[in-house]
């Protein structure tokens, strides 16, 4: 769907939630809503620094990864307005598989999604600098 395609008073989330809604099982869709919809509210309330969310850890894990997925790019649409949103799956010997949401673009580029792991790369090396730091200090490392 191009961005001439969505009616003048909808935001690109509602039409994406309204695809989502007719594409996905009813209970599925109600699971979704139930992890999105808190988010989208702080959105519209650009409260989004208050909020906590993750689509990792303990909570998380009882969400099927279509449903993670889903949600993600549900949030990704509300904040970037763009429908082109895509998970892709980056692997690193540091990290390990991790999803990231991006444009189709950056999705389809190879150059680019090297420069991501890069920069994960370097992100978990500097997170592991400073637990390490932490640890010698006595000060918690659950960051």
């Amino acid at each position: 769907m191009n961005e001439h395609e969505i009616p003048p008073d909808g935001r690109p989330v509602d039409v994406y939630l309204d695809l989502l809604r007719i594409r996905m099982d009813t209970e599925d869709y109600r699971l979704l809503l139930s992890v999105v919809e808190p988010v989208l509210r702080a959105i519209d309330e650009q409260q989004l620094p208050t909020i906590d969310f993750s689509l990792d850890g303990s909570e998380a894990d009882q969400l099927p990864q279509e449903i993670r997925e889903e949600a993600a790019l549900v949030i990704a649409t509300a904040v970037t307005g763009r429908l082109d949103n895509e998970v892709v799956e980056i692997t690193t010997e540091e990290t390990g598989p991790i999803r990231v949401v991006t444009d189709a673009a950056t999705a389809s580029d190879p150059a680019r999604l090297g420069e991501i792991a890069d920069f994960l790369r370097d992100r978990h090396r500097q997170n592991e600098e400073l637990r390490g730091i932490a640890e010698a200090s006595g000060l918690p490392t659950d960051f």
